[in-house]
C-alpha cells in the first residue's frame, strides 16, 4: 500500500476513534430516560435503516454465496451480537474502570486469535504498540478516578465485558476476508441487520414495557447519533480500515477512543485532564507510532547502540 493510502486509512480510523470516544457520553443522555436494552435495539434499529440506505447507495449490493453468507452469520452471531448483547449487560454490573480496561483488551484478543488461527504475523513491533497501548489505558483509568474493582458484585460485569471484546476481536479479524469479494456496506448492512434481529428477541418484553411517548427529544437524539455514527459509520469505515492495515494494527486505534473521550470531557464539559490521563495519551500514540513505523526508531536506537559499543572497544 501506497505512504498515502496508509495515511488515508490511518486518518480514517483516528475518525472511528472519534465516534467511540465521544459516544459513552452521549449514550448516558439516552440511558437517562430508557433501559439498557430498549435503548440498544432503538439505536440498532436506527442503524440498520441506515445501512440499507446506504447499501443501496453505494450500488454495490451482490449476492452472497452460501458459505459466504454463512460466514456472515456466524460473525454476526458470535460477533456482532456478543459484543451488543454483553456490552449491554456487562456495562450496568461493574465499574466505569473496569468496563474501560476491559475493552482496552481488543488489541489483544486480536493478536491471540491471529496466533491461533495463524492468520496475521504478529510482529514484534505490534506487540510493544499492544503493551504500550494498553498501559497507556490503564494510566487514563486510574487518572480518571474510575474505581477498578475485584469484588464478587462487578465480576459477572467483568465476565460479560470480557466476552464482549472477545467477540469483537472475532468479528474485526474475520471480517477482513470477505472485503475481498463484498463492499464494507454490504458485509456491515447484513451483520447489523442479523444483530439487531437477535438483539429483538432478546430484547422485546422490556420494549414493551416503555412508554416510548414519554422519552424526551434527548433520548431519542442520543439514539440517532450512536446508531448512526457510534454503530452504522463507525463500522462501515472499521471494516474498511481494517482490511487495508490489517486486523492487528487497525485494532489499536480503538485504544485511542477514550483520548477522544477525556479530551471532550475536559474541552466541553470541563472534566478534569491531569498527568496521569495525558501519559496515557502519550503512551497510546507511541504504541501506534511504533507499529505504524515497524519498529524504525527503536532499530536506528539499537544500531546506535551497538556502534557505540564497537567505538568504545
Amino acid at each position: 500500500m501506497g505512504d498515502k493510502k496508509l495515511v488515508y486509512a490511518e486518518m480514517i480510523l483516528l475518525l472511528v476513534a472519534f465516534f467511540w470516544g465521544i459516544n459513552p457520553p452521549i449514550m448516558k443522555v439516552g440511558l437517562a430516560y430508557l433501559p439498557p436494552l430498549p435503548y440498544n435495539a432503538l439505536r440498532m434499529l436506527i442503524a440498520m435503516a441506515v445501512a440499507w440506505v446506504a447499501l443501496v447507495w453505494s450500488k454495490s449490493y451482490r449476492p452472497f454465496g452460501r458459505a459466504d453468507f454463512r460466514q456472515v452469520f456466524l460473525l454476526s452471531l458470535f460477533g456482532f451480537f456478543v459484543f451488543q448483547l454483553f456490552f449491554t449487560l456487562g456495562v450496568e454490573r461493574t465499574t466505569a474502570g473496569n468496563a474501560s480496561l476491559l475493552l482496552g483488551l481488543l488489541p489483544v484478543s486480536v493478536a491471540i486469535i491471529n496466533k491461533v488461527c495463524k492468520i496475521e504475523e504478529i510482529t514484534l513491533p505490534v506487540t510493544l504498540g499492544i503493551l504500550l497501548s494498553l498501559g497507556g489505558v490503564v494510566l487514563i483509568v486510574v487518572g480518571s478516578g474510575k474505581e477498578l474493582s475485584l469484588a464478587s458484585a462487578h465480576v459477572t460485569g467483568a465476565l460479560f465485558l470480557l466476552g464482549a471484546q472477545t467477540g469483537y476481536g472475532y468479528y474485526t479479524v474475520f471480517s477482513r476476508g470477505l472485503l475481498t469479494r463484498y463492499s464494507t456496506y454490504q458485509i456491515t448492512a447484513y451483520i447489523i441487520t442479523i444483530t439487531t434481529v437477535l438483539f429483538l428477541l432478546v430484547s422485546l418484553p422490556a420494549m414493551a414495557a416503555v412508554d416510548w411517548r414519554a422519552v424526551p427529544a434527548a433520548g431519542y437524539c442520543s439514539a440517532i447519533y450512536s446508531g448512526v455514527f457510534a454503530l452504522t459509520v463507525g463500522n462501515f469505515l472499521w471494516i474498511w480500515g481494517v482490511g487495508k492495515l490489517g486486523s492487528p494494527k487497525a485494532a489499536l486505534y480503538n485504544n485511542l477512543s477514550p483520548v477522544f473521550a477525556i479530551t471532550t470531557g475536559y474541552l466541553f464539559l470541563h472534566e478534569a485532564f491531569g498527568w496521569l490521563q495525558f501519559a496515557g495519551a502519550v503512551a497510546i500514540t507511541a504504541g501506534l507510532y511504533i507499529t505504524r513505523t515497524k519498529g524504525a526508531f527503536l532499530r536506528r536506537s539499537m544500531r546506535r547502540g551497538r556502534e557505540k559499543e564497537t567505538i568504545n572497544r
